[in-house]
């Protein structure tokens, strides 16, 4: 999940909120969205692999 910050930057939060905070967690902030979307395709190869 990427959100647009207001800094202009894009960050990437976990699909599922965490159940100790009930937020979801920071996956790594990017200048660009294309690179946060990158990112999220590794994390979601590296859960499958």
């Amino acid at each position: 999940m990427i959100r647009k910050l207001s800094s202009g930057k894009y960050r990437l939060y976990s699909r599922k909120k965490n159940p100790k905070t009930g937020r979801r967690r920071n996956l790594g902030t990017f200048g660009s969205r294309a690179a946060a979307e990158k990112h999220e395709k590794a994390v979601q190869y590296f859960k499958r692999h």
